[in-house]
């Protein structure tokens, strides 16, 4: 497979991303604040408001230089209808307009209804080189409606992508492109930076306040 593209994440999602980690910081402070002084509600509201702010600023222009999948200039709901036209089966039955959906990005396919669904994810698999797409296959147990469609799916899917590519949720099952080496590297990093420095920020928080 061709090495995925990318691009810098920007500053808009670097700052949001540092403010969210920010959050994380100043809400676990509160909450020991809380749970140690309920009486100090300004000093609560001061953490959960300043250090996102702290960290949308100091944390957004690194985070801002982090490299992404490039995004296409066909929006992915937009590539999945052109690649399933044909594929309706009538009213009452399986239809793009009822069945496909998207929160921008992730593309989510009901494949509920459908006498085709081998012919869709044939279709639509190539397209989670590029996007995440979900296929929503139900619960697959006795209760449920169309029992048979998960375990269906699922062996389809197997025979094609890697566990690592797969996220299996309760009703459906997510297909997610292959980051290049130098992304899950960098990933990799970050979490663990992460891992270590919140916990002992917190913890440093904590002893502070005491």
């Amino acid at each position: 497979m061709a090495e995925t593209s990318t691009e810098p994440v920007g500053l808009w999602l670097g700052i949001q991303a540092g403010a969210f980690l920010g959050l994380y910081f100043g809400f676990s402070l509160a909450l020991v604040s809380a749970l140690t002084s309920p009486e100090e509600l300004l000093r609560i509201v001061y953490l959960i408001t300043f250090f996102p702010m702290v960290g949308g600023i100091l944390l957004g222009p690194f985070l801002a230089r982090r490299e992404r999948p490039a995004a296409s200039a066909i929006p992915p709901i937009q590539r999945t209808m052109e690649s399933l036209d044909g594929m309706d089966e009538g009213q009452g039955k399986w239809r793009i307009l009822s069945h496909v959906r998207s929160d921008g990005r992730t593309v989510r396919i009901d494949l509920h209804d459908s006498s085709r669904v081998e012919q869709i994810l044939d279709i639509t698999t190539p397209l989670a080189d590029e996007f995440p797409v979900r296929y929503m296959v139900g619960r697959g147990v006795g209760g449920s409606r169309q029992p048979e469609l998960r375990a269906k799916v699922l062996s389809i899917l197997d025979q094609q992508f890697p566990k690592t590519r797969q996220s299996r949720y309760t009703s459906a099952i997510e297909i997610s492109p292959e980051l290049p080496e130098r992304l899950r590297n960098q990933r990799k990093k970050i979490n663990m930076l992460l891992a270590i420095f919140l916990p002992i920020a917190t913890f440093l928080g904590w002893l502070e306040m005491k």
